[in-house]
Order: structure tokens, then sequence, then C-alpha cells
């Protein structure tokens, strides 16, 4: 007999092309906002600024993985702040959720890129060398607005490594700690999707189709996630990325083929689901091709791993036979095509 839990997290989702110029601000309205904080990058707070209309201040010091001095500035400038808008990927959004972690202030987001971060209560901040996550619902935006339109500007060295990103997430929500049959159906509805609209629209830019299908399946793969929870990949990556300061989204590219094909022999129903949606035998080696085809990084040393042996120090307090995995990645070789037998559950 099935048992599961599956927590549906709060939340308004407004997706459609155009939306984000005709409902943005009536979704602000709506929530009550008056005094909001604009938080976006740099190359960002034109776009952001034509989206928002009149805004109470604004915070542009956006980094990835959140360095807890930049969370700190950003609190401040919230101050007298009812509301926090975040337009830009998922670093900005990153920024916001910091902030509502301190304040409890309400985020509305407005993703540009296909992070799905902004469908989790899940928050991330760097100190030193070393990231820090947790989950707080106070984080979780209130409202969503997906547009296609505003991912059709994103360059391909982009939008390939935030689109695999996305996929990584859809792979960890089979065999999360909170896994259930409602985020793997989403997930597996999500690889689906992302698989076909990402080439589509790293071929042709400024294809809405194929934007909307990407966009629809990092969604989905951020709604997964958020149900499901992380494991072993998101694990490496945060300690990967706090140590090295990686960019985000190509290490969670280079790492996902790696990682699922070293799950086939842990979690082969899982993997299974994952080759299914992408209409391969097996995971791993479909995730690799996808990224070789998309013109994404396979490799660790091409994003600027520099140091192997210390990275497999630092994973390997948690995962004591990460060595040949991360050799792998740090190589960007396309992993063996294989028959798994199946093994005890390690995530």
């Amino acid at each position: 007999m099935r048992q599961f839990t599956y927590s549906a997290l709060p939340g308004r989702v407004v997706f459609g092309a155009g939306a984000a110029r005709t409902m943005l601000r009536p979704e602000l309205e709506a929530l009550g906002a008056r005094r909001v904080l604009l938080i976006a990058a740099e190359p960002e707070l034109p776009l952001a600024r034509e989206l928002a209309g009149d805004v109470a201040a604004e915070f542009t010091e956006v980094r990835g993985h959140v360095p807890v001095e930049i969370a700190r500035r950003a609190v401040a400038a919230a101050a007298g702040a009812d509301a926090l808008l975040s337009v830009g990927g998922g670093s900005t959004t990153g920024t916001a959720k910091a902030v509502a972690l301190e304040t409890g202030l309400p985020i509305v987001a407005v993703p540009t890129t296909y992070a799905g971060s902004e469908m989790t209560p899940v928050w991330g901040l760097t100190e030193g060398r070393r990231k820090t996550t947790g989950s707080d619902p106070r984080v979780l935006p209130k409202v969503v607005v997906y547009d296609p339109e505003l991912t059709t500007t994103l360059p391909p060295q982009v939008t390939g490594p935030s689109a695999l990103n996305a996929i990584a997430h859809c792979v960890e929500a089979f065999y999360g700690p909170r896994a259930n049959p409602i985020a793997s159906l989403m997930a597996e509805e999500g690889i689906g999707a992302l698989a076909l609209g990402v080439p589509a629209a790293i071929e042709r830019p400024d294809d809405l189709g194929g934007r909307s299908d990407t966009l629809y399946g990092a969604y989905l793969a951020g709604a997964a996630f958020a149900s499901a929870g992380s494991g072993m990949h998101h694990r490496i990556c945060h300690i990967l990325g706090g140590a090295f300061d990686l960019p985000h989204a190509d290490l969670h590219g280079v790492m996902i083929p790696q990682v699922a094909a070293y799950q086939e022999a842990y979690e082969p129903a899982a993997m299974a689901r994952v080759a299914r949606a992408l209409g391969a035998p097996e995971a791993g080696p479909a995730l690799f091709d996808l990224a070789v085809r998309i013109g994404a990084p396979t490799a660790l040393r091409d994003i600027g791993l520099q140091d192997l042996d210390e990275a497999v120090s630092l994973v390997e307090e948690t995962y004591p036979d990460a060595r040949g995995l991360l050799e792998a990645a740090y190589e960007g070789r396309r992993p063996v095509e294989t028959a798994c037998e199946t093994s005890p559950t390690r995530t």
C-alpha cells in the first residue's frame, strides 16, 4: 500500500509571455506593497526599474553564493520597506531571501534565468569559504511572475548551465529526504520540458516556444525540489561553490551528469525515471550529452577549480568515496553506460 507525505507550499505563480509588464504591478498592489526595495544586479537594473515603476529604494550588490557581508548591507537597505522585489537570476533571489530571513518582509520574484530558487524556502549564505544553507518559510516568495520574454536576451553561456541547474533540482527530487510521488511527477515533467526547450532556446534565442518550455521546466524543478529536499548533488555543489567561489549554474551543470551516473548504483529506480524523461537508456550519459549539445561546460577545471586534491579533501568529509566522481567531473569525462544492480540507498 502506498504511503507518502506531501506538503503543498503556499505562494502564487503568474506565468505567461508579457506577464512581467502587465501583471507585476497589480500583484504588488494586491500584496499591499507601498514601500518596495528593488533588488537587481546592475546589468538588469534598467529592466527592473521599467517593470517596477516607483520604488522606495534599490540594492544592486548582487553576488553568487550570497556572502554574509552583502546580506548585511541588503538588510540595511531594506529599512522602512514593506516588501522586496527581486528581478534577476538565482543570486538576486538569494539576496532577497537573505533579507527576508532577517526581516520577514514578503518577496515578489521575477526570475530572468532558470534557477528555480524562487519556488523554494531554501536560503544560502557564504562566510569565509564555507556556505551554510537552511530552510525557512519566511524566504519563500509570496508571488512569482514568470515571463518567457525576459529570458530571450540570455546568452547561450548562461542559458545552458542555468537549464542544467534546473534539471539538477529535478534529479534530486526523485530521491531527496522528503521524496514523494507528487514531487516526482513534477520532476519528470520538468526534465522533459527542459530537455525539449533548452536546445531550441540555444539555437533560436528569440523562440518564445523554446523559452517558455524551458521556463516552465524550471518552475516545476523548483517546486519539486522544494517539496522533496536536496541530496548528494547539492551538498557537493554547496561545498565546492562556497570554498572556491565557482559559478553556481556552471558548477551544477558540470556535476549533475557525474552524480546521476554515481547514483545509478544506489537509486536505480529514480535514475530510470530521469533517463525516461530524457528519452535515453541511462541518466548520466544522457545529461552529459545534453550539456555538450547546448555548449555548456562539462569539466570543473574549465570553470575555475584549480586544486582538485583540496576539493576532494573537503567533499570527502561528507562523502569518503567521492574522489572518483570528482576526478571525472574535474576532467569532464563522459559517464560510461553500464547496467547497475540495486544497492543500498545513498543520497
